[in-house]
C-alpha cells in the first residue's frame, strides 16, 4: 500500500511540475525531481544514484537561473546597471505580489530603473524587453528540465509494467 501512495503522489507531483514551469507560483523542476525520488523509493521504479545526483544538480541550477536570467536579459539588451538593478528589485517586489508580479516585476523594474536614471524611453523599453525575454528563457529551461524528468518517470514506470516487475 505505501508503494501505491508513493506512486500516486509521484504522478501528481510530476504533473504539477510541468504546470509549475508555466505558473511562477509552483516550483516546476523541484516538484518533478521529488516525483522521481518518490518513484525511486517505491517498487515501481529504480534510478541510478548518479542519475539522481545529476538531475538534482540540474534542478538546483535551473531553479537559480530562473531568478537570474531576467536580470541578465536586461543587461544583454543594453540595460544599464540601473535597468538590471531595477529588474532585480522588481523580481523581489513581484515575489510578494504573486504570479503576475513575478512576470511583470522584472519587466517594470527594468523599465522604471532606466527611465529614472537615464530618462530614455526607448532604452527603458529595450531593457524591459530583455527582462521579459529572460523570463521566457527561464520558462524554457524549466520546461526542458521538468520534461526530461517527466519522460524518465513514465519511462521507468512503463518499463516496470512491461517486464512484469509490478504485480
Amino acid at each position: 500500500m505505501p508503494d501505491y501512495i508513493l506512486l500516486i503522489t509521484g504522478v501528481i507531483l510530476v504533473i504539477a511540475g510541468i504546470i509549475g514551469c508555466l505558473l511562477p507560483v509552483l516550483p516546476g523542476p523541484p516538484l518533478s525531481y521529488v516525483a522521481l525520488i518518490l518513484l525511486h523509493l517505491s517498487k515501481f521504479g529504480q534510478f541510478n544514484t548518479v542519475t539522481l545526483i545529476i538531475l538534482g544538480g540540474i534542478t538546483v541550477i535551473v531553479t537559480i537561473l530562473d531568478f537570474v536570467i531576467p536580470i541578465l536579459g536586461t543587461k544583454k539588451f543594453g540595460g544599464s546597471k540601473y535597468g538590471y538593478r531595477g529588474a532585480a528589485l522588481g523580481l523581489v517586489a513581484g515575489l510578494f505580489i504573486g504570479p503576475i508580479g513575478l512576470i511583470t516585476g522584472p519587466l517594470l523594474g527594468a523599465f522604471i530603473g532606466e527611465i529614472i536614471f537615464k530618462n530614455d524611453i526607448y532604452q527603458a523599453f529595450k531593457a524591459a524587453v530583455g527582462s521579459f525575454i529572460g523570463f521566457l528563457t527561464g520558462i524554457g529551461l524549466k520546461l526542458a528540465a521538468s520534461g526530461i524528468m517527466t519522460f524518465m518517470f513514465f519511462k521507468e514506470l512503463i518499463a516496470n509494467f512491461n517486464t512484469g516487475l509490478i504485480s
